[in-house]
């Protein structure tokens, strides 16, 4: 059990140093959102037109770009693999006497710290931009965030288990970021969707955190918040699951 503690606690503190130190993804993470906001949610106020009595884009975006964030700052726990396969630091962790599953477990966590504070960062300038929306819920958003944020992260773990290269890595996160960011509801009703593009929403973790913040800031959503957290947590357990076990199984060479 200490060696397990002493694993997981290096880890989880390892991410978050990682990621204050890095002032420059500090800058872009908060930044970017509030690009989305500013962007796409002031600019497509009045050209879009959304059910409900009183509903504006605005409101309907702010719920959906908080989880975004938490979920686009998540998915960098696979960079953080392949950044230490490359510079050798991953050894140590492999053959450390902590067992593996606290290191992933450490990292997990670490990241999803990270993320979440990224989320709240996003919400107090959210505030600003909209004050109506319903914002004595964002504990509980974040609290669902958070599933959201290690499911990420372990989907991210799992990909970079198998790639070697920072370019690699890079490649096949967008190529999976980009559709389940505009897949997911966060820019536009699951409703609207053809029935394809539902598939690839239903299997995204940002869909369901996203429909859960939306619930709960605006009153508004495609499903039931009790399925959103079901769906979540069945997700988060099998993505971890399989994180665990692809990070049992790496070696460097």
């Amino acid at each position: 059990m200490p060696r397990f503690n002493d694993g997981f606690i290096a880890n989880m503190y390892l991410q978050i140093k990682r990621f204050w130190r890095a002032r420059s993804r500090v800058i872009g993470s908060i930044v970017q959102p509030i690009f989305w906001m500013i962007f796409f949610g002031i600019g497509f106020t009045n050209s879009v037109t959304l059910r409900g009595p009183g509903l504006v884009y605005m409101d309907y975006l702010i719920p959906g770009v908080i989880v975004m964030t938490i979920f686009t700052a998540s998915f960098f726990s696979g960079m953080s693999v392949i950044w230490d396969k490359e510079f050798g630091f991953l050894k140590l962790v492999l053959v450390s006497p902590a067992p593996r599953k606290a290191s992933i477990f450490g990292r997990l966590v670490g990241d999803a710290i990270v993320a979440l504070t990224q989320g709240v960062v996003i919400s107090i300038v959210a505030y600003f931009i909209e004050p109506d929306l319903n914002y004595i819920n964002i504990p509980i958003v974040l609290c669902i965030a958070l599933l959201v944020a290690v499911s990420t992260s372990s989907l991210g773990i799992i990909i970079a288990s198998r790639l070697s290269s920072m370019e690699g890595f890079g490649l096949i996160m967008n190529l999976i970021m980009m559709p389940f960011i505009f897949g997911s509801g966060v820019f536009f009703p699951i409703e609207a969707m053809p029935t394809w593009m539902k598939a690839l929403a239903y299997a995204s973790p940002l869909t369901y955190g996203a429909d859960a913040a939306r619930e709960l800031m605006l009153g508004v959503s495609s499903f039931a918040i009790m399925h959103d957290v079901l769906a979540l947590l069945i997700i988060t357990i099998v993505l971890i699951g399989i994180a665990m076990f692809s990070f049992e199984k790496m070696t460097v060479g």
